[in-house]
């Protein structure tokens, strides 16, 4: 997703780990590695972050625009249309985003 970060946008990865793994420098770098060979080195993301869960509506869709809302400090339109509203929180404030 993009957010707004100095008279630009940076690309965030939010993602979920399996338990069994952990985000190493490794394999941030492969994930990268992926992401410029599949897509564009304009979709390498700046920042990747670690979450619990996604936000989802109740048909299973991802939502997106309720997380850069939330990043970007603005309220949620139709919270009750999630599947997983508590998600959210945990987007609220982060300190990867602070720099």
């Amino acid at each position: 997703m993009g957010q707004s970060w100095d008279n630009d946008v940076r690309i965030i990865l939010f993602i979920v780990m399996n338990t069994n793994f952990l985000l190493t420098e490794d394999l941030l770098k492969k994930i990268k590695i992926q992401i410029r060979k599949n897509a564009s080195p304009r979709h390498v993301p700046n920042k990747v972050i670690v979450v619990k869960d996604i936000p989802r509506t109740k048909s299973g869709k991802i939502v997106e625009l309720a997380v850069k809302n939330i990043i970007e400090g603005n309220t949620i339109k139709n919270k009750e249309a999630l599947a997983n509203p508590k998600v959210l929180d945990q987007f609220k404030n982060l300190k990867e985003l602070r720099s």
